[in-house]
């Protein structure tokens, strides 16, 4: 009976010792999947464009068939969408994006999320080394509007609408 009260003896006396702890100095980061991974979210591939809907979204063939690609990270004011109005600078924001990817060969680039809630692929637009998505918000086409997870370029956005903002550029000078 010695036994089993001297187990539970030095139980308990460990209990009350102060445990040990140990300083390790750590650095905070955010993770992101190398552009070289193979496993990375980030893909690019070729598409061509078929059709404008309106200033941030496009029809395009790839792998074959027809494919309606939303622009991720921005947002143009509306020009189709049903039951509502057109709004202030979508007109322009629809011609330019028409003007400009009609018919061209672009890439996309894909993100975490690969369609969103009405059935679209999202993607990065990329023609030639430019990233149209980023143009939009530049040039005033387009206010920054992103969905985690999708942000990779989001800093990119965010310094082409305080650009455009400042300049008075596109609806930021009309509406």
């Amino acid at each position: 009976m010695r036994f089993p009260l001297a187990v539970l003896l030095v139980c308990a006396l460990s209990a009350c010792t102060p445990p040990t702890s140990t300083v390790t100095r750590t650095k905070t980061v955010t993770a992101r999947p190398s552009p070289r991974s193979p496993n990375a979210p980030a893909l690019r591939r070729t598409a061509l464009v078929t059709r404008v809907v309106d200033g941030d979204t496009a029809h395009v063939r790839y792998h074959g068939r027809d494919v309606t690609i939303r622009f991720i990270g921005v947002d143009t004011p509306e020009t189709v969408a049903p039951g509502q109005p057109i709004e202030c600078y979508g007109p322009e924001a629809s011609a330019f994006t028409k003007k400009t990817l009609t018919g061209e060969s672009v890439r996309l680039e894909f993100d975490l999320d690969r369609i969103d809630p009405y059935g679209r692929t999202l993607a990065y637009i990329w023609l030639g080394a430019t990233l149209f998505n980023e143009t939009l918000v530049r040039d005033g086409f387009a206010t920054v509007a992103t969905y985690p997870p999708d942000t990779r370029y989001v800093q990119r956005f965010l310094a082409a609408q305080r650009d455009a903002r400042a300049g008075g550029r596109g609806l930021w000078g009309s509406c």
